[in-house]
C-alpha cells in the first residue's frame, strides 16, 4: 500500500502552487478538504477517461481533495482554469488520516474516475494486481479495494449529484 499526502508534496510536475487545507466537522461533511492551485506546472497532464482525452493538470487548474472521515475513499475534483469540473477521481483507500498539515491516505491502487456527466470507469486494475503480486498489499486488501470500488460505483450510479453537491460545498468552504 502507498501513502499519499493530499498536498501533493512530492509531485514533481508542480513547479509552483498554492495550497490550503481545512478541517470540517458539520452535519453535511466530516473530514479534511485541501485545495491545490496550480500556478506553474512542468507540463500539462493529459489522461484518457472512457472515450476521451482530457487535460487535468495545467497552469491555472485546481484540485480539490476531499478526505471523508470513516470512508474508504478520497475524492479529488479536478477543475480547469475557468473552475469547470473536469473529473471526479476516487482513490480507494484502506484509511484516510485526518491530520491538518499531514493529511494523507493509505491508497490501495484501485481508482474510479467519473466525468461531470456521471459516466464512470474503474481504473488502475493492473496497478492493484501488480501490488498484490509483489506483496505490497495482501489478498484481503486487494479484495477490500474491489468491494469498496464497486460500492463507490454503485453510489455514483444511484446518486452522483450527492458528490457534485459535496464538492461544491467543500469548494465554497475552503475558498472563504
Amino acid at each position: 500500500m502507498k501513502t499519499k499526502y493530499i498536498d501533493k508534496r512530492s509531485w514533481r510536475r508542480l513547479l509552483k502552487q498554492r495550497y490550503k487545507e481545512i478541517r470540517i466537522r458539520d452535519d453535511w461533511f466530516d473530514g479534511i478538504v485541501g485545495e491545490i492551485q496550480m500556478i506553474k506546472v512542468k507540463s500539462p497532464l493529459e489522461i484518457k477517461i472512457i472515450d476521451q482525452y482530457i487535460i487535468v493538470a495545467d497552469n491555472g487548474y485546481k484540485w480539490l481533495q476531499i478526505l471523508p472521515k470513516d470512508k474508504h475513499y478520497s475524492l479529488t475534483v479536478m477543475y480547469d482554469a475557468t473552475d469547470a469540473p473536469l473529473q471526479y477521481y476516487f482513490d480507494i483507500n484502506e484509511e484516510n488520516i485526518l491530520e491538518l498539515g499531514q493529511a494523507r491516505t493509505h491508497d490501495l491502487y484501485l481508482d474510479v474516475l467519473v466525468l461531470p456527466d456521471g459516466r464512470y470507469e474503474l481504473v488502475d486494475e493492473e496497478d492493484a494486481k501488480r501490488a498484490l503480486n509483489k506483496k505490497v498489499i495482501t489478498q484481503a486488501q486487494y479484495d477490500f479495494a474491489y468491494k469498496t470500488a464497486h460500492e463507490v460505483m454503485d453510489e455514483v450510479r444511484a446518486n452522483f449529484t450527492y458528490f457534485v453537491q459535496l464538492a461544491n460545498q467543500c469548494k465554497t468552504a475552503i475558498e472563504k
